[in-house]
Order: C-alpha cells, then structure tokens, then sequence
C-alpha cells in the first residue's frame, strides 16, 4: 500500500495510508468540489491500466476494432482483370522486380525516417500479383544462395529416405524476360493552399463570440519506372507518372461569458489522402500500362480502362513489343488502344467537361474512397 509521511507530535515522522488522506480530503468542505471530480476522474482512468498482467497475458486490452482488408487502389480490379488475360503456360513471359528506390531524399524535420515509402517495389510486386504476371525473384535471393551454398556443400537432406543430399540440377532456376525498375522522384508539398476564416462577436465586454476557419492544401508524388529486356538490356518502355493529394481543415469555435465564468469550446476536423497510399495507386497504374502492350491485352476487355475517362488516356498495345505492329487487327474490329497518340482535337462545340470521377468506368470497384472495395 502507498503510504506518506505526516508529523506526529512529538516531531517524528508515521506512515499514514494514502486512502486515509483521501478520507481527510472529502470531509474538508473547504476543497471546491470541482477539485473533488477531477481526482475522481483520474483515479477512474488509472483503472484502465494495471501493473499485474491479467489471466490473457495482457496489461491492458488494445482499444480499436477494425478488420484486416484488402488494400485496394482504383486499379486493383483492372489488374485482375488482365490477369484473366495472360497465360500461365511455361513459355509465358516472366518478370521480376528490381530496387524501386526514394530519390527524394526528405526525411522528417525530427529524424525519425524518410518522408515516402521505402517499399516501392515490394508495391510493384503486389501489382504484378494482382495481375496474375508469373514473377521470379530477384529483389532478394539471401535465402536462395545460402540454400544453394548449403546444397553445394552436401548439407541439405531434405528428409529423403535413403538420406541422400539435396542435388543441384543445371537450369533449375527460372530466369526472367523483363525487369522493373526506377524510383519515386518527386515530392512537392504545398503545390497550392488557400483557406478562408470568420469571426464574429457582440459589442458587449462579457458578451459572445464565435469563429470558423477552412483550409486545402496541395501536394504531389511523382514516379519513373522502366521496363528492361532482361537479354539486351533494351529499355522496351517505360513510364513518368503523378499524382496529387489534397488535405483539407476546418475548425470552429464559440465562446462566452455565463454567470462571471469562460467557457470556449471549439471543433475541428483534417484529413489528408495517404501519402503512401497514393505511392501505390501511381505505381499499379504504371504497371497497368506497361501489361497492356506486353501481353496484348485489350483494353476495352477490362472495362474500358483505356479511355473513356481515365485520365491517363489510351494505351498503344504496339509500344512495347516492335512484332506487334505487325499483328493483324481482331476480328471483331480495331482495339481501341490502335487510336492515334495524339487525335485531332473535337471542335469546340464538340468539347465535353472533365470527366468528374475518372475511376467510374471501373463498374466494380466502390467509389466511395481511394482503397475501393473488393466482393
């Protein structure tokens, strides 16, 4: 029991139990009694925490709720549509992954860590996943080369019945036709701010007032990757995409004076699109570009992702692959990624306004936030 020391009279010094002082405190009418609350308040929250784990192991039990989801950006669902595309046959074209580096060099003002991802390949990887793109590893091999150094040297067993080694076999190893790499090379805060306050108060010296205040900021990521033949070394295409994210506060407040006392009371709410997040989202849609041509895929099979409101516009399937632009048209009619680069312009009584949510064509996929849904 926590105990402090009081004066006797004789001057020495006893321990008296803090609940006695405790005692001592209620029963002096002179302590306002607002005092009084404010220690029953924090003797209420101590109670939440205790120094002696529980039968669970825990000392306290975490607070939050949320399930594990999915983490979704606006092309996820196009992704897996053109997995539904690419063959999984042995001779179907595989990929792997470099370093997909931060070249933005920022880095928090306290030192704690950079300010972008450092798993931008790992991203990559997950898109290609989504995508249904056979991949071999390359990023990291640790455990592949001490296996085989292990195997190399008769110590891997691998639990055979006559006890006989692992055996490395010539061309086990499954190479790649193309690689991934670049990096994340820009961040720029504060693209574009601007907000609006109001204040207002009556004339009287213990009168009333109130406030209000808005703000948006802008900011930007931005992305090069490149596809490389893994035989030549020939860049076969590559991509410089951005995107912006917005944030926005707002706050109010109300104050006044009632009965001699102050009382200011005020709200607020910030959010901002995951810097993180919106790494992601630029990097499935460059993957996304750079599927379509490689293994001819159709655009318009995937719910019209080329085109038709997205903003990055339509994908020439004969970029990335020279033998394509050889290829005959589908029967059913030109592809629509076939339309020129660049397409005359419409009049200007033609001209139709920006389309307001560009990812509305992907039918499947909740609008409703960045992350989207998947059923």
């Amino acid at each position: 029991m926590i105990a402090r020391a009081a004066p006797t009279p004789n001057g020495n010094q006893e321990t008296t139990p803090v609940f006695t002082n405790a005692k001592s405190i209620l029963t002096n009418r002179s302590l306002p009694k607002r005092t009084l609350g404010a220690l029953s308040i924090a003797f209420a929250l101590t109670g939440c925490i205790s120094a002696n784990a529980g039968s669970d192991g825990r000392y306290t039990t975490p607070i939050g709720d949320a399930p594990v989801i999915n983490n979704e950006t606006p092309y996820s669902n196009a992704l897996r549509c053109i997995a539904t595309h690419v063959d999984t046959g042995a001779q179907t074209m595989r990929i792997a992954v470099g370093n997909i580096r931060d070249y933005t060099g920022k880095e928090e003002a306290d030192g704690s860590g950079r300010k972008i991802t450092q798993g931008a390949s790992l991203m990559a990887m997950s898109a290609l996943g989504k995508a249904g793109v056979p991949l071999v590893e390359r990023y990291d091999t640790s455990v592949t080369e001490l296996e085989l150094k292990y195997a190399n040297n008769k110590l891997i067993g691998d639990a055979q019945p006559d006890g006989d080694y692992r055996k490395i076999f010539a061309g086990e190893i499954r190479g790649s036709d193309y690689y991934l790499v670049g990096g994340i090379t820009e961040l720029n805060f504060n693209i574009r701010s601007g907000g609006v306050s109001a204040s207002v108060a009556s004339q009287s010296a213990t009168g009333w007032g109130a406030s209000a205040a808005g703000n948006v900021y802008v900011m930007n990521i931005g992305l090069d990757l490149r596809l490389v033949n893994s035989r030549t070394l020939e860049v076969v295409d590559f991509v410089s995409y951005q995107k912006q994210i917005v944030g926005h506060e707002v706050k109010a407040g109300v104050f006044d004076f009632l009965g001699g006392n102050l009382f200011d009371v005020g709200a607020g709410e910030s959010a901002q699109e995951p810097i993180q997040l919106a790494v992601r989202a630029v990097i499935e849609r460059a993957v996304l570009k750079m599927l379509v041509p490689l293994y001819h895929v159709n655009p318009s099979d995937c719910v019209r992702f080329a085109g038709n409101g997205d903003p990055m516009g339509a994908i020439d399937y004969r970029q990335t692959h020279p033998e394509a632009a050889s290829m005959p048209a589908p029967a059913d009619g030109p592809r629509t990624a076939d339309a020129p680069a660049a397409p005359a312009a419409r009049p200007a009584s033609q001209k139709v306004a920006a389309d307001p949510a560009p990812y509305a064509y992907y039918s499947d996929v909740d609008n409703s936030g960045l992350r989207g849904n998947v059923n």
